[in-house]
């Protein structure tokens, strides 16, 4: 008989984005880093994203988290991040979730009031502080990668739509910024589907004229996201509002305004100077969801003026469960999977 495969999984949500954390049923995977881990799942192992976000476990709408082992003596637990376009070396809204779950599964224990711990990401070590009340995790604070702007308000042609204003920032990844209210946007729930097909044209063009180099990075790859700004509210000294929506692949635009898309945009407020350091930008979706951005320092890398920041959001626990991997099942690959699975090769 052949063994059954299986994968402990808790299903989570922050402002609206499903992030699957995978808890269990994954062998420890050969790297002395969680960036080296990341790099031998994408390369050798890629049947994990590909069973939990398609068909029949799962959709391209979620991401995955998988929980290893950390390399960074500061952190309780690393984690790898899979969305349908590959391997993010950072994301807010996993962030926040898979913070969300080293509490709940009792890696690190849940104390009342305010704590803090740190997690490896891809991209490094990242701090966490989290709020409990009455056992449950009410708010996880995280760093935001350091973001700067790499263009601003450069102009492109984009057939079907006409001449488009753009920036570009990174945070975690490079994203096209663009005014929702010129292009005729509210950014209303009701404008999903045509946001996600502007949004579409206006990236091709950009990654058909030009590509983007990170100071440090490198050629990243092609521009992959575009943020969409709504009309800024100031609502006192320190605090600030917008309507945002997120395009991260065709035909999607996140449920969440997304903690790196919250980020670019602290960088060009600072930029163009309408905040300073100890402000805050809650990010508001079309979902009516939103994540708090807050500008926390600035630091000087070469010819960039780099924003310091933390995001702040609430995720929700779903479910956990386990998910039976069937390889006889035809609409299941498991090519790049059985081997990473602890449940495949029992002692």
């Amino acid at each position: 008989m052949h063994p059954e495969l299986n994968l402990q999984l808790m299903d989570t949500h922050a402002g609206g984005d499903v992030s699957r954390i995978v808890t269990g049923g994954i062998m420890q995977l050969p790297g002395a880093t969680v960036r080296a881990q990341m790099e031998y799942l994408r390369d050798e192992a890629d049947g994990l994203r590909r069973l939990l976000l398609q068909e029949p476990h799962g959709i391209p709408e979620m991401s995955v988290d998988l929980l290893v082992a950390p390399s960074d003596p500061e952190a309780v637990a690393g984690y790898i991040i899979m969305e349908v376009m590959g391997y993010p070396i950072y994301s807010g809204s996993n962030t926040i979730c898979t913070a969300t779950a080293v509490l709940e599964t009792g890696i690190v224990p849940k104390r009342e009031g305010w704590q803090s711990f740190a997690l490896e990401a891809p991209a490094g070590l990242v701090h966490i502080d989290a709020l409990v009340r009455d056992n449950v995790v009410e708010a996880i604070t995280c760093e935001g990668l350091p973001s700067y702007i790499d263009t601003y308000r450069e102009t492109i042609h984009v057939p079907s739509i006409g001449n488009v204003t753009y920036s570009v920032a990174y945070s975690g990844g490079f994203y096209a910024l663009v005014d929702a209210t010129s292009l005729g946007f509210s950014l209303t729930l009701s404008e999903e589907r045509r946001l996600a097909e502007c949004a579409s044209h206006i990236t091709e063009a950009i990654q058909a004229e030009r590509g983007f180099s990170h100071y440090t990075l490198g050629d990243v790859g092609p521009l992959p996201f575009l943020h969409f700004m709504g009309p800024v509210e100031h609502l006192s000294d320190h605090s600030y509002r917008s309507r945002s929506a997120t395009y991260v692949h065709p035909g999607v635009i996140c449920r969440s305004t997304t903690g790196t898309g919250t980020s670019a945009r602290l960088a060009l407020m600072h930029y163009e100077g309408t905040i300073n350091p100890g402000d805050r930008l809650e990010t508001v979706s079309l979902r009516e969801t939103g994540f708090i951005g807050e500008f926390t320092g600035i630091r000087q890398e070469g010819s960039h003026q780099v924003v310091e920041n933390t995001i702040t959001g609430k995720s929700y626990v779903l479910n956990r469960s386990d998910i039976i991997v069937n390889c006889e099942d035809p609409l299941v690959d498991c090519g790049g999977l059985t081997h990473i699975l602890t449940s495949a090769h029992p002692e």
